[in-house]
Protein backbone atom coordinates (compact mmCIF):
# COMPACT_ATOMS: atom_id res chain seq x y z
CA UNK A 1 0.00 0.00 0.00
CA UNK A 2 1.31 3.42 -0.65
CA UNK A 3 2.68 5.41 2.41
CA UNK A 4 1.65 9.15 1.73
CA UNK A 5 4.60 11.30 2.52
CA UNK A 6 4.91 14.12 4.38
CA UNK A 7 5.80 17.14 2.99
CA UNK A 8 7.31 20.51 4.45
CA UNK A 9 7.45 23.35 2.62
CA UNK A 10 9.32 26.36 3.02
CA UNK A 11 10.82 28.75 0.99
CA UNK A 12 9.12 32.26 2.17
CA UNK A 13 10.53 32.26 5.70
CA UNK A 14 12.60 35.41 6.19
CA UNK A 15 12.82 38.62 8.66
CA UNK A 16 12.56 41.99 7.50
CA UNK A 17 12.30 45.69 9.23
CA UNK A 18 8.76 47.14 8.09
CA UNK A 19 8.80 51.00 7.55
CA UNK A 20 5.96 53.02 6.20
CA UNK A 21 4.55 53.18 2.74
CA UNK A 22 4.98 56.14 0.78
CA UNK A 23 2.59 57.82 -1.52
CA UNK A 24 5.16 58.26 -4.22
CA UNK A 25 6.68 56.09 -6.90
CA UNK A 26 10.28 55.14 -7.33
CA UNK A 27 12.34 54.90 -10.21
CA UNK A 28 13.25 51.69 -11.66
CA UNK A 29 16.93 52.90 -11.23
CA UNK A 30 16.37 53.40 -7.34
CA UNK A 31 15.82 49.86 -7.38
CA UNK A 32 18.47 49.33 -9.53
CA UNK A 33 21.00 50.69 -7.00
CA UNK A 34 18.90 49.32 -3.92
CA UNK A 35 19.47 45.69 -5.47
CA UNK A 36 23.38 47.00 -5.56
CA UNK A 37 23.67 48.15 -2.34
CA UNK A 38 22.20 45.07 -0.56
CA UNK A 39 23.90 42.27 -2.78
CA UNK A 40 27.47 41.01 -3.52
CA UNK A 41 28.57 41.68 -6.98
CA UNK A 42 29.03 37.87 -7.58
CA UNK A 43 25.53 37.62 -7.01
CA UNK A 44 24.60 39.24 -10.41
CA UNK A 45 21.57 40.59 -9.29
CA UNK A 46 20.82 42.79 -12.39
CA UNK A 47 21.01 39.82 -14.45
CA UNK A 48 18.12 39.10 -13.21
CA UNK A 49 15.82 42.26 -13.28
CA UNK A 50 13.73 42.07 -16.72
CA UNK A 51 12.00 45.79 -17.37
CA UNK A 52 9.50 46.31 -20.48
CA UNK A 53 12.32 47.55 -22.30
CA UNK A 54 13.63 44.43 -21.97
CA UNK A 55 13.38 41.89 -24.67
CA UNK A 56 13.19 39.24 -22.73
CA UNK A 57 10.63 40.41 -20.44
CA UNK A 58 7.35 39.82 -22.53
CA UNK A 59 8.36 35.72 -22.41
CA UNK A 60 9.33 35.45 -18.47
CA UNK A 61 5.67 37.64 -18.06
CA UNK A 62 4.20 34.81 -20.13
CA UNK A 63 5.48 32.38 -19.32
CA UNK A 64 3.37 31.71 -16.45
CA UNK A 65 0.42 32.98 -16.95
CA UNK A 66 -1.89 29.86 -16.81
CA UNK A 67 -5.38 32.29 -17.92
CA UNK A 68 -5.34 33.96 -21.11
CA UNK A 69 -7.94 36.46 -19.58
CA UNK A 70 -4.84 38.54 -18.24
CA UNK A 71 -2.73 37.69 -21.06
CA UNK A 72 -3.62 41.08 -23.46
CA UNK A 73 -1.71 44.27 -24.47
CA UNK A 74 -4.43 46.01 -22.36
CA UNK A 75 -3.89 43.94 -18.79
CA UNK A 76 -1.84 45.88 -16.39
CA UNK A 77 1.82 44.32 -16.24
CA UNK A 78 4.64 44.63 -13.51
CA UNK A 79 7.22 47.65 -14.14
CA UNK A 80 9.93 44.84 -13.10
CA UNK A 81 9.93 41.11 -13.18
CA UNK A 82 12.73 39.74 -10.74
CA UNK A 83 13.40 36.36 -10.89
CA UNK A 84 15.97 35.13 -8.16
CA UNK A 85 18.29 32.35 -7.80
CA UNK A 86 18.80 31.81 -4.15
CA UNK A 87 16.93 32.47 -0.88
CA UNK A 88 18.76 35.72 -0.20
CA UNK A 89 18.11 37.32 -3.34
CA UNK A 90 14.37 36.85 -2.25
CA UNK A 91 14.83 38.89 0.77
CA UNK A 92 16.72 41.39 -1.35
CA UNK A 93 13.65 41.92 -3.45
CA UNK A 94 11.38 42.42 -0.68
CA UNK A 95 13.94 44.66 0.93
CA UNK A 96 14.47 47.43 -2.09
CA UNK A 97 10.35 46.83 -2.70
CA UNK A 98 10.15 48.46 0.71
CA UNK A 99 12.52 50.85 0.38
CA UNK A 100 11.74 52.51 -3.15
CA UNK A 101 8.16 52.30 -2.22
CA UNK A 102 6.98 49.77 -4.72
CA UNK A 103 3.94 47.27 -4.31
CA UNK A 104 5.13 43.25 -4.29
CA UNK A 105 3.42 39.94 -6.12
CA UNK A 106 5.20 36.83 -5.37
CA UNK A 107 4.47 34.40 -8.45
CA UNK A 108 4.68 30.70 -7.75
CA UNK A 109 3.07 28.48 -10.50
CA UNK A 110 0.94 31.49 -12.01
CA UNK A 111 -2.66 29.43 -11.59
CA UNK A 112 -4.23 32.04 -9.50
CA UNK A 113 -7.46 31.57 -11.37
CA UNK A 114 -7.95 35.97 -11.15
CA UNK A 115 -4.22 36.39 -11.67
CA UNK A 116 -3.82 37.83 -8.42
CA UNK A 117 0.00 36.48 -8.18
CA UNK A 118 1.55 38.75 -11.53
CA UNK A 119 -1.44 41.02 -12.28
CA UNK A 120 -2.42 44.74 -10.69
CA UNK A 121 -4.01 47.87 -11.51
CA UNK A 122 -1.35 49.48 -8.97
CA UNK A 123 2.57 49.79 -9.77
CA UNK A 124 4.47 46.66 -8.35
CA UNK A 125 7.45 44.17 -8.55
CA UNK A 126 6.60 40.63 -9.60
CA UNK A 127 8.95 38.38 -7.32
CA UNK A 128 8.99 35.19 -10.03
CA UNK A 129 10.05 32.14 -8.03
CA UNK A 130 10.18 29.81 -10.97
CA UNK A 131 14.12 29.25 -10.64
CA UNK A 132 13.42 28.27 -7.08
CA UNK A 133 12.03 24.96 -7.49
CA UNK A 134 14.73 22.46 -5.85
CA UNK A 135 13.28 19.15 -4.49
CA UNK A 136 15.18 16.98 -2.08
CA UNK A 137 12.95 13.81 -1.20
CA UNK A 138 14.36 12.14 2.08
CA UNK A 139 12.47 8.41 2.00
CA UNK A 140 13.88 7.27 5.14
CA UNK A 141 12.19 10.04 7.05
CA UNK A 142 9.61 10.41 4.72
CA UNK A 143 9.97 14.17 4.59
CA UNK A 144 10.36 16.79 0.99
CA UNK A 145 11.47 19.95 1.16
CA UNK A 146 10.58 21.84 -1.47
CA UNK A 147 11.06 25.46 -3.22
CA UNK A 148 8.27 27.45 -3.94
CA UNK A 149 8.84 27.61 -7.25
CA UNK A 150 8.44 23.59 -7.79
CA UNK A 151 5.49 22.38 -9.57
CA UNK A 152 3.46 19.90 -7.93
CA UNK A 153 4.38 17.47 -11.53
CA UNK A 154 8.13 17.98 -10.26
CA UNK A 155 6.94 16.69 -7.24
CA UNK A 156 5.37 13.93 -7.87
CA UNK A 157 7.84 13.07 -10.40
CA UNK A 158 10.88 13.42 -7.93
CA UNK A 159 8.22 11.28 -5.29
CA UNK A 160 8.49 8.47 -8.24
CA UNK A 161 12.40 8.24 -8.84
CA UNK A 162 13.13 7.56 -5.16
CA UNK A 163 10.65 5.16 -4.88
CA UNK A 164 7.45 3.39 -6.08
CA UNK A 165 5.85 3.00 -2.98
CA UNK A 166 5.59 6.56 -1.65
CA UNK A 167 3.28 9.31 -2.50
CA UNK A 168 2.04 12.84 -2.35
CA UNK A 169 -1.96 13.30 -2.23
CA UNK A 170 -2.40 16.84 -4.34
CA UNK A 171 -3.96 18.39 -7.02
CA UNK A 172 -4.67 16.81 -10.70
CA UNK A 173 -2.76 19.58 -12.56
CA UNK A 174 0.85 18.80 -12.96
CA UNK A 175 1.61 22.67 -13.20
CA UNK A 176 0.10 24.15 -10.05
CA UNK A 177 3.04 25.43 -7.87
CA UNK A 178 3.74 24.25 -4.68
CA UNK A 179 4.14 27.57 -3.27
CA UNK A 180 0.06 28.62 -4.39
CA UNK A 181 -1.02 24.96 -3.69
CA UNK A 182 -0.07 24.55 0.34
CA UNK A 183 -0.50 27.78 1.29
CA UNK A 184 -3.98 28.04 0.10
CA UNK A 185 -5.40 24.32 1.84
CA UNK A 186 -4.47 22.56 -1.38
CA UNK A 187 -5.90 18.96 -1.16
CA UNK A 188 -5.37 15.69 -3.00
CA UNK A 189 -7.25 12.15 -3.78
CA UNK A 190 -8.61 9.37 -1.51
CA UNK A 191 -6.53 6.03 -2.90
CA UNK A 192 -9.43 4.49 -0.77
CA UNK A 193 -11.88 5.07 -3.67
CA UNK A 194 -13.02 1.39 -4.04
CA UNK A 195 -13.90 0.82 -0.53
CA UNK A 196 -15.30 3.96 -0.01
CA UNK A 197 -17.56 3.54 -3.13
CA UNK A 198 -18.79 0.07 -1.97
CA UNK A 199 -19.37 1.70 1.27
CA UNK A 200 -21.72 4.65 0.19
CA UNK A 201 -22.74 3.37 -3.12
CA UNK A 202 -23.52 -0.29 -2.95
CA UNK A 203 -26.32 0.16 -6.05
CA UNK A 204 -23.51 0.78 -7.92
CA UNK A 205 -21.92 -2.93 -7.38
CA UNK A 206 -18.83 -1.30 -8.02
CA UNK A 207 -16.20 -4.65 -8.23
CA UNK A 208 -12.56 -4.72 -8.80
CA UNK A 209 -13.00 -5.73 -12.19
CA UNK A 210 -14.51 -2.21 -13.12
CA UNK A 211 -11.60 -0.36 -12.30
CA UNK A 212 -8.23 -0.53 -14.13
CA UNK A 213 -5.19 -0.79 -11.46
CA UNK A 214 -2.34 1.53 -11.66
CA UNK A 215 0.51 3.00 -9.78
CA UNK A 216 0.56 6.38 -8.25
CA UNK A 217 2.30 7.98 -10.74
CA UNK A 218 0.36 6.76 -13.47
CA UNK A 219 -2.55 8.01 -11.79
CA UNK A 220 -1.65 11.36 -11.82
CA UNK A 221 -0.76 11.31 -15.58
CA UNK A 222 -4.82 10.03 -15.86
CA UNK A 223 -5.80 12.64 -14.28
CA UNK A 224 -4.03 15.29 -15.67
CA UNK A 225 -5.47 13.87 -18.98
CA UNK A 226 -2.58 12.65 -20.50
CA UNK A 227 -2.41 9.90 -23.56
CA UNK A 228 -2.23 6.40 -22.04
CA UNK A 229 1.13 5.09 -21.85
CA UNK A 230 2.51 8.62 -20.93
CA UNK A 231 6.18 8.20 -19.27
CA UNK A 232 6.27 9.88 -16.04
CA UNK A 233 8.57 12.62 -17.41
CA UNK A 234 5.75 14.53 -18.57
CA UNK A 235 5.01 15.47 -15.43
CA UNK A 236 8.12 17.77 -16.00
CA UNK A 237 6.38 20.12 -18.71
CA UNK A 238 6.34 23.42 -17.12
CA UNK A 239 4.47 25.08 -20.12
CA UNK A 240 1.08 23.40 -21.25
CA UNK A 241 -0.88 25.62 -23.15
CA UNK A 242 -3.09 28.15 -21.41
CA UNK A 243 -6.92 29.05 -22.23
CA UNK A 244 -9.43 31.37 -21.22
CA UNK A 245 -11.21 30.35 -18.05
CA UNK A 246 -13.41 31.67 -15.27
CA UNK A 247 -13.95 29.76 -11.64
CA UNK A 248 -15.94 30.26 -8.30
CA UNK A 249 -16.85 27.65 -5.57
CA UNK A 250 -19.06 27.02 -2.84
CA UNK A 251 -19.25 24.29 0.07
CA UNK A 252 -22.53 21.85 0.28
CA UNK A 253 -23.65 21.24 3.84
CA UNK A 254 -26.85 19.24 3.02
CA UNK A 255 -27.82 16.93 0.36
CA UNK A 256 -29.54 18.53 -2.67
CA UNK A 257 -33.33 17.12 -3.08
CA UNK A 258 -33.57 14.90 -6.09
CA UNK A 259 -35.73 16.74 -7.75
CA UNK A 260 -33.93 20.17 -7.33
CA UNK A 261 -30.49 18.27 -8.37
CA UNK A 262 -32.84 17.43 -12.08
CA UNK A 263 -33.57 21.66 -11.80
CA UNK A 264 -29.68 22.14 -11.51
CA UNK A 265 -28.95 19.87 -14.88
CA UNK A 266 -31.64 21.79 -17.00
CA UNK A 267 -30.40 24.98 -15.70
CA UNK A 268 -26.95 23.85 -16.54
CA UNK A 269 -28.20 22.66 -19.77
CA UNK A 270 -29.97 25.83 -20.24
CA UNK A 271 -26.60 27.70 -20.09
CA UNK A 272 -25.32 25.22 -22.02
CA UNK A 273 -21.45 26.09 -21.21
CA UNK A 274 -20.88 26.28 -17.47
CA UNK A 275 -19.82 22.98 -15.26
CA UNK A 276 -20.39 22.04 -12.00
CA UNK A 277 -17.13 19.85 -10.32
CA UNK A 278 -18.36 18.34 -6.56
CA UNK A 279 -15.21 16.86 -4.58
CA UNK A 280 -16.83 14.72 -1.38
CA UNK A 281 -15.74 15.56 1.73
CA UNK A 282 -15.65 13.95 5.19
CA UNK A 283 -13.60 11.21 6.98
CA UNK A 284 -10.18 12.63 8.21
CA UNK A 285 -11.22 15.96 7.23
CA UNK A 286 -14.62 15.44 9.53
CA UNK A 287 -12.44 15.16 12.49
CA UNK A 288 -9.93 17.96 12.49
CA UNK A 289 -11.42 21.39 14.09
CA UNK A 290 -12.17 24.52 11.85
CA UNK A 291 -10.09 26.58 13.85
CA UNK A 292 -7.06 24.11 13.99
CA UNK A 293 -5.52 25.67 10.91
CA UNK A 294 -6.81 28.42 9.12
CA UNK A 295 -8.22 26.33 6.36
CA UNK A 296 -11.95 25.85 8.36
CA UNK A 297 -14.13 23.95 5.43
CA UNK A 298 -13.80 20.54 7.34
CA UNK A 299 -16.67 19.11 9.88
CA UNK A 300 -20.44 20.21 8.49
CA UNK A 301 -19.00 20.07 4.65
CA UNK A 302 -20.56 17.24 2.09
CA UNK A 303 -18.88 18.93 -0.71
CA UNK A 304 -16.94 21.64 -2.51
CA UNK A 305 -18.57 22.93 -5.47
CA UNK A 306 -16.44 24.21 -8.35
CA UNK A 307 -17.63 26.46 -11.06
CA UNK A 308 -15.64 25.66 -14.36
CA UNK A 309 -15.97 28.04 -17.66
CA UNK A 310 -13.29 27.43 -20.09
CA UNK A 311 -13.36 29.18 -23.81
CA UNK A 312 -11.46 29.48 -26.33
CA UNK A 313 -12.40 32.55 -28.45
CA UNK A 314 -10.41 35.92 -27.58
CA UNK A 315 -12.35 39.19 -27.11
CA UNK A 316 -14.41 40.89 -24.05
CA UNK A 317 -17.56 39.60 -26.06
CA UNK A 318 -16.83 36.20 -25.11
CA UNK A 319 -14.99 36.77 -21.84
CA UNK A 320 -18.53 38.55 -20.68
CA UNK A 321 -20.62 35.79 -21.67
CA UNK A 322 -18.91 33.17 -20.41
CA UNK A 323 -18.04 34.87 -17.23
CA UNK A 324 -21.89 35.54 -16.96
CA UNK A 325 -22.53 31.86 -17.48
CA UNK A 326 -20.71 31.21 -14.12
CA UNK A 327 -22.34 33.98 -12.14
CA UNK A 328 -26.04 32.91 -13.42
CA UNK A 329 -25.22 29.79 -11.98
CA UNK A 330 -23.43 30.59 -9.05
CA UNK A 331 -26.52 32.42 -7.84
CA UNK A 332 -29.28 29.63 -8.96
CA UNK A 333 -27.32 27.89 -6.31
CA UNK A 334 -28.09 30.10 -3.92
CA UNK A 335 -31.04 28.10 -2.00
CA UNK A 336 -28.69 24.65 -1.66
CA UNK A 337 -25.36 26.07 -0.72
CA UNK A 338 -23.83 27.23 2.70
CA UNK A 339 -24.90 30.71 4.59
CA UNK A 340 -23.92 33.12 6.65
CA UNK A 341 -21.54 33.20 5.16
CA UNK A 342 -21.29 31.73 1.86
CA UNK A 343 -18.38 29.92 1.84
CA UNK A 344 -15.93 29.73 -0.58
CA UNK A 345 -12.44 28.31 -1.15
CA UNK A 346 -9.25 30.18 -1.11
CA UNK A 347 -7.65 28.61 -4.05
CA UNK A 348 -10.36 28.71 -6.46
CA UNK A 349 -9.79 32.44 -6.43
CA UNK A 350 -12.52 34.75 -7.66
CA UNK A 351 -13.16 38.07 -6.84
CA UNK A 352 -16.51 38.34 -7.52
CA UNK A 353 -17.15 37.86 -3.97
CA UNK A 354 -14.77 40.78 -2.55
CA UNK A 355 -11.85 43.06 -3.33
CA UNK A 356 -9.67 45.22 -0.86
CA UNK A 357 -8.36 48.37 -2.26
CA UNK A 358 -6.10 48.80 0.49
CA UNK A 359 -7.39 52.11 1.65
CA UNK A 360 -9.26 53.51 4.34
CA UNK A 361 -12.04 50.59 4.37
CA UNK A 362 -9.52 47.94 3.60
CA UNK A 363 -10.52 45.52 6.87
CA UNK A 364 -14.16 45.88 6.42
CA UNK A 365 -13.69 45.63 2.63
CA UNK A 366 -11.42 42.38 3.59
CA UNK A 367 -13.99 41.08 5.82
CA UNK A 368 -16.18 40.31 3.03
CA UNK A 369 -14.23 38.20 1.37
CA UNK A 370 -12.11 37.00 4.14
CA UNK A 371 -15.80 35.35 6.39
CA UNK A 372 -16.57 33.44 3.04
CA UNK A 373 -13.00 31.78 2.90
CA UNK A 374 -11.55 31.62 6.29
CA UNK A 375 -14.70 31.80 8.27
CA UNK A 376 -14.01 32.75 12.32
CA UNK A 377 -10.80 32.25 11.42
CA UNK A 378 -10.46 35.35 9.45
CA UNK A 379 -10.44 37.39 12.70
CA UNK A 380 -7.63 35.46 14.38
CA UNK A 381 -5.79 36.27 10.68
CA UNK A 382 -6.12 39.75 11.00
CA UNK A 383 -4.28 40.29 14.69
CA UNK A 384 -1.50 37.78 13.45
CA UNK A 385 -0.90 40.35 10.06
CA UNK A 386 -1.59 43.81 12.65
CA UNK A 387 1.22 42.36 14.44
CA UNK A 388 3.98 41.00 11.71
CA UNK A 389 2.44 43.43 8.90
CA UNK A 390 1.12 46.57 9.97
CA UNK A 391 1.26 48.60 6.89
CA UNK A 392 0.30 46.14 5.31
CA UNK A 393 3.52 45.90 2.57
CA UNK A 394 2.01 42.43 1.93
CA UNK A 395 -1.16 42.93 -0.01
CA UNK A 396 -3.08 41.40 -3.00
CA UNK A 397 -6.86 42.32 -4.03
CA UNK A 398 -7.73 39.49 -1.60
CA UNK A 399 -5.07 39.53 0.97
CA UNK A 400 -5.79 39.36 4.83
CA UNK A 401 -6.03 43.16 5.72
CA UNK A 402 -4.34 44.39 8.93
CA UNK A 403 -6.56 46.42 11.73
CA UNK A 404 -6.07 50.43 11.44
CA UNK A 405 -3.03 52.04 13.57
Amino acid sequence: MENSLFLTFSSFLFVIHFVPLAASTPSYLSFLQCLSKHSHPSDHLLSRVYTPNNSSYKSVLQHYIRNQRFNRSTTPKPDIIFTPLQESHVQVAVTCCRKTDKYLKIRSGGHDYEGISYVSNISFVLLDMSNLRSIDVDIQNETAWVQAGALLGELYYRIWEKSKVHAFPAGVCPTVGVGGHITGGGYGDSRELLSIMDRDFPQLGLRIEDCKEMSWIESELFWASFPNETLPDALLNRKPGAKFLKRKSDYLQKPIPKDKLKSIFDKMIELGDTVLVFNQYGGRMSEIPEWETPFPHRAGNIFKIQYAANWGKEGKEAENFYINQTRVLYNYMTPFVSKSPRCAYLNYRDLDIGVNHNGNNRYIEGRVYGLKYFKDNFNKLVKVKTLVDPDNFFWNEQSIPPLAA
